[in-house]
């Protein structure tokens, strides 16, 4: 990766590269980009930036909509999807003020700085690990209208049950929902996309772990990664979706994140793999510990039990999300902790044994959050438990040792649930959000916006007539 203007300079000239381009994070997590000829990234663009109106980027209003654009140099990539040859880079967002311009409060990756100064400042650790594991969909057509008289959606992938009868790229070799868990070739119809996307997302900077076909029989898949530091974690999750949806469409496919496409399948979970580390030495391992985990880890997932439902405005901020999170699909929908086991929403494996790999997993994210905010929320959930040694057990959230969905309904009765809307979890953020304000990493402004704009959202979709209230009570 470059670490200088120079290298950047070098890297141009030894590719041939014609057009620098930027990308930045809306306030959804999409990136959106601008483009300048290559012979104008120069010093004068490292020291005052490139500027841009923000007021199109989904943030709350503020005093200047006027904002500069610094590249980050060590995110330079050669971008393969534009014809012209393209370098690709992220970077931070500041408004512009007097006598220097400030870091936009708002702005995602700032977020999540914020909450890494903040964790620093207050002693705990000095580096959070996390790891990601990216789950998606990738069809061969997708179609849907949302016209008021013509609203519906048509997929079809040649892998899916559903297309054994198709008369077009039908190789007999069809899979039945839920079952295409490490599906071998030729049913693995995806096998080379997944190898290719794997390929590019390790020129991307991304350290790719393994992939394989995922439970979603009509052409789920993962892809994971290996565990590292959280800001670039962040940014890899970015290049990462990016790397994905392009090298499908590349292929004539499309690849989706979302959580629940298909009603009958497994959803798309982002399932964050977590650890803490002060001066290099991990703070979660204690051989003595439930799990091998030390106080701190405990104090750490009871944190995160504490303002779960909070918490998952941030990591589950679409309509879609609440579809996923239900039972029958190895999705987690209990608020609780345990030993590998994958209907609590804190899974600790079993299979992370040395102190650098002892970790949990926090199972209901998915990749519609905007990563930046959800990893920083996620560690300020965690810190508030530290602080306030929040203690997961006593607090009667685990451990469950057992299958969750297998309880009489009596028993089930006694556990505390996930929110089941997106209304919910949006509730649960008005009154729970103090552990993100603190230390001034999520601006009260900024979780005003988001609560807004995802309330508008929810309410569109409430009053949207649905196909299957068409086959319940059209004819009542």
């Amino acid at each position: 990766m470059a670490k200088t203007l120079q290298d950047i300079q070098t890297l141009i000239q030894e590719e041939g590269i014609r057009i620098v381009d930027f990308k930045l994070t809306d306030i959804d997590g999409r990136w959106r980009h601008l483009s300048i000829p290559s012979e104008r990234l120069t010093d004068k663009t490292m020291e005052q930036g490139i500027g841009f109106d923000g007021s199109n980027y989904g943030y709350a209003p503020v005093e200047n909509s006027d904002m500069v654009f610094i590249p980050v140099l060590d995110s330079a990539v050669v971008d393969r999807y534009s014809a012209v040859p393209t370098l690709s880079m992220i970077g931070d967002v500041r408004v512009i003020d007097l006598p220097n311009n400030r870091p936009f409060d708002q702005y995602p990756r700032n977020v999540a700085i914020r909450a890494l100064e903040y964790m620093k400042e207050i002693g705990v650790a000095d580096q959070m690990i996390i790891g990601p594991e990216y789950e998606f969909y990738i069809f061969d057509d997708v179609r849907y209208s949302t016209n008021y008289y013509d609203m519906y959606t048509k997929i079809f992938t040649s892998q899916a049950a559903f297309a054994s009868g198709s008369e077009e790229n039908n190789n007999g070799y069809q899979v039945l929902p839920g079952g295409g868990y490490h599906n071998s070739l030729p049913t693995d119809i995806r096998n080379d996309i997944r190898s290719q996307m794997c390929l590019v997302m390790k020129e991307w900077g991304i350290d790719v772990k393994y992939h394989h076909p995922e439970v979603g029989g009509s052409g789920q898949m993962e892809i994971e990664v290996e565990l590292g530091d959280m800001l670039k974690l962040a940014d890899d999750t970015m290049s990462a979706k990016y790397v994905i949806k392009n090298e499908a469409a590349a292929e004539g496919c499309t690849a989706t994140f979302m959580p629940k496409p298909l009603s009958g399948e497994a959803g798309n979970g982002m399932h964050v793999h977590m650890l803490l580390k002060k001066n290099k030495k991990p703070i979660f391992y204690d051989a003595k510990g439930y799990a091998q985990l030390s106080k701190e880890a405990h104090w750490f997932m009871g944190g995160l039990l504490s303002h779960a439902s909070s918490l998952c405005a941030i990591t589950n901020p679409s309509t879609n999300s609440y579809k996923r999170l239900v039972p029958g699909f190895e999705a987690p929908v209990t608020i609780g902790y345990a030993m590998s086991n994958r209907s609590a929403v804190i899974r600790i494996p079993a299979y992370a044994k040395t102190p650098d790999t002892k970790r949990f997993e926090l199972r209901n994210p998915d990749a519609t959050c905007n990563p930046y905010y959800a990893y920083a929320a996620i560690l300020m959930a965690g810190l508030d438990g530290i602080k306030n040694k929040i203690d997961p057990h006593k607090k009667g959230w685990g451990p469950y040792d057992f299958n969750l969905y297998n309880l009489s309904d009596e028993e089930k009765a006694k556990l505390t649930g996930l929110p089941t809307s997106l209304d919910q979890a949006l509730d649960a953020l008005e009154k729970d959000h103090d552990y993100l304000t603190v230390g001034g990493v999520f601006p009260e402004r900024l979780l005003s916006q988001l609560i807004s704009r995802y309330r508008k959202s929810s309410s569109m979709i409430s009053k949207l007539p649905h196909p299957m209230e068409f086959a319940m009570y059209y004819d009542l």
